[in-house]
């Protein structure tokens, strides 16, 4: 969950803000605008001035993508078979150290540029050997600016190049070069080493995650079979974690290792390889696929060993001949009855477990994140290659293609008898066509970006938040209890946890429709549910989740995201999902003279010693219920204030493991891993 201090309405610069009466100021007043307000940004000012333009954020996010584009110029390098090993370590002082032993970067004279080749590709952006010139002919790599960029975002940063049997050593500081290229000596060695300080000024925290980072390398272990990454965390304050990644197999291997903790439906991976020709280029298409016994879809997308998180056109060929085979399979083998509803894409998705790589020689991404794909002839290439494989697959693999299609077929029943439960239980229910729930304080905004809903723990809170609210723009939901735990709806017992028929799906979603308090939420939030859910509908696009600061908040909060994980995860993946954080202490001074809030009890600790006059008092908020409406207002709700946290999944599938071991069916999972981490236990009554 990333920090957010977000205003209610969209940011406006103070000096594009309209100030009224100044309409018809002369031309040289403050608000004058002539071509000496007009600026060009020289060098790398631009992305420091706009980091999130190239990086995406300046959270933990857009730190570690710094580490990515470093890594991702290596691999490129494994993927022209230059390069065999890459090297990574987060050094005692916190910076980061990237090795390779590809063909090192170029560092003579540029014949038209004259600076060395080095200084070109990191400070000058758009600078780079993957422009067609030969450099490259496939790479992930393909804008020019993710060394620069990396440079421009670091306090300082350092090249060491060994090639041509010399070794050359460059620095820079804040995106600029200091002094001169160094050749420091003889080498018989060949690459490139890159160290580099992220800027404290620019971030906001400087600390890496090894667990992001070992994860990231892994995923692109698979992907480039037989490339090794070695990975060192030598921070004095941790534990010395070590990740060695070294895969022969490449993406079959990727989705064993997905699928290690799932029964599977087949023991074969299917993967096929192929290079396509299109009207542009030959395209390469490798894709794994495995199916586990009705669990959720796991599906990720590359293209030149980028992850597109978003997708595009490879995973959309991908999804429609997938569709198209399993359909087919069904239909000409009479495996559907008459009665059954038609197997659509999303059912054909339930318990899918896929890896979709692509390799091109011009990738069209979206933005310097590279979280799309693009280019519409991978459609094409993708699907008649992945397709024909897949009904060719079928064809000679009966045993292992039947027991696919099944489950598709059952996820389709499960899926038509959902949307029957919703409709009987919403027709019975209390709330019947767009009524609104009658414990909903409603705002008198009606446009949904600049809404707000809290969902609020108890009556009590709820009516204390009722009174400090803005009623323009804030409603109020309070919830009565805690909700039910909707990951352990379907009610098996251990042994049949796996086992989910379409009779215990509908059943499973008449328990989540049928909860007074998820179907007020629902309601509230109008965007329905199941095969009904459209996120276009929602009706506010900040949701709050407003709780307790104590160990059943807590629980009532872990219950509240499970259920928009599980159920509505649009909210999440469009970033309108938040945590409010309420503060834990109130601290008066003086008799009432001043008073101030602590967050957690370092806070606390920390904001008495700076006291240094008065009496001081200090009492813990025992809940949400005991603040009066403007303490609320001024601690939690204010925008200008509040602190609240967005909700994010980096990891879709870490995610789900982690509730499904935690908030499950299954007793012995958790008992597990209770064991393996009683030791590190601390602050057990605490809520961080």
């Amino acid at each position: 969950m990333t920090e957010s201090e977000s205003l209610p309405f969209e940011a406006v610069d103070e000096e594009q803000a309209f100030r009224p009466g100044t309409e018809d100021a002369p031309e040289d007043a403050a608000g004058a605008y002539s071509a000496a307000q007009i600026q060009v940004l020289e060098g790398l000012e631009a992305v420091r001035r706009r980091p999130g333009m190239y990086i995406g954020s300046t959270d933990d996010r857009g730190l570690h993508h710094l580490v990515y584009e470093i890594v991702d110029n290596s691999v490129d390098e494994a993927l022209a078979s230059f390069c065999t090993r890459i090297d990574i370590a987060i050094l005692a002082d916190g910076s980061v150290r990237v090795s390779d032993d590809g063909r090192g970067i170029p560092v003579d004279m540029h014949p038209t540029h004259h600076v060395p080749a080095l200084d070109l590709i990191f400070t000058k952006l758009h600078a780079g050997g993957k422009f067609g010139g030969g450099g490259y002919k496939v790479s992930g790599g393909l804008h020019g600016v993710g060394a620069s960029v990396v440079n421009a975002l670091s306090r300082w940063l350092e090249v060491e190049v060994h090639r041509d049997g010399s070794a050359y050593r460059r620095r820079y500081e804040r995106g600029d070069a200091v002094g001169e290229l160094v050749r420091i000596g003889a080498s018989s060695r060949r690459g490139t080493s890159v160290t580099f300080m992220p800027d404290e000024t620019i971030f906001t925290t400087v600390e890496f995650q090894f667990q992001i980072l070992s994860e990231r390398f892994r995923e692109m272990a698979y992907l480039t079979a037989g490339l090794r990454f070695s990975f060192v965390d030598e921070r004095p304050d941790r534990r010395s974690d070590e990740a060695n990644f070294w895969f022969q197999g490449g993406i079959s291997s990727f989705v064993r290792y997905l699928n290690r903790k799932y029964k599977t439906l087949h023991e074969t991976v299917i993967h096929v390889v192929r290079t396509m020709p299109t009207a542009i280029a030959p395209v390469s298409v490798e894709v794994a696929v495995q199916y586990r016994e009705d669990a959720d879809e796991t599906v990720y997308a590359f293209a030149n060993t980028i992850k597109t998180a978003d997708g595009g056109e490879h995973l959309h060929g991908f999804h429609r001949a997938l569709s198209r085979v399993i359909a087919d399979y069904a239909e000409k083998n009479q495996m559907r009855k008459p009665s059954d509803p038609p197997i659509k894409g999303e059912d054909v998705r339930r318990g899918l477990s896929a890896i979709v790589s692509v390799k091109l020689q011009d990738p069209q991404f979206e933005g310097q994140t590279k979280a799309k794909l693009g280019n519409s002839e991978v459609r094409g290439a993708v699907e008649i290659a992945f397709g024909n494989f897949m009904k060719d697959f079928f064809h000679e693999n009966p045993k292992e293609a039947r027991p696919i299609v099944e489950q598709c077929l059952m996820a389709a029943r499960a899926r038509e008898a959902a949307r029957k439960v919703i409709d009987l239980v919403m027709r019975k229910g209390p709330f019947e066509g767009s009524a609104l729930p009658g414990k909903l304080a409603d705002c008198s905004e009606r446009d949904p970006r600049k809404s707000e809903l809290f969902i609020v723990e108890g009556d009590s809170a709820g009516g204390t938040a009722k009174q400090g609210r803005d009623r323009g723009f804030q409603a109020i939901l309070p919830l009565r209890g805690k909700i039910l735990n909707v990951e352990k709806a379907y009610d098996l017992t251990p042994d049949r946890a796996r086992e989910v028929s379409a009779e215990v799906r509908q059943r499973a979603l008449s328990r989540v429709v049928s909860s007074v308090e998820l179907r007020a939420l629902i309601t509230a939030l109008g965007t329905g549910i199941g095969d009904q859910f459209s996120v276009a509908k929602l009706r506010y696009h900040r949701v709050v989740i407003m709780t307790d600061a104590d160990v059943d908040g807590s629980h009532i909060r872990t219950l509240l995201l499970t259920f928009f994980f599980r159920h509505m995860n649009e909210l999440v993946t469009n970033g309108y999902l938040y945590v409010a954080r309420p503060p834990l202490y109130r601290i008066t001074v003086g008799g009432g003279r001043q008073t101030l809030y602590a967050y957690s009890d370092q806070d606390r600790d920390t904001q008495i010693r700076g006291i240094t006059r008065g009496r001081v008092e200090v009492s813990r908020y025992k809940g949400l219920g005991e603040m009066t409406a403007t303490q609320l207002w001024d601690t939690t709700m204010n925008p200008a204030v509040r602190k609240l946290f967005q909700v994010d999944v980096q990891d879709a599938a870490a995610a789900s493991e982690t509730i499904e071991v935690f908030l499950g069916a299954e007793v012995a999972p958790r008992r597990r891993w209770i064991e393996a981490h009683a030791e590190e236990a601390r602050n057990i009554d605490t809520v961080v």
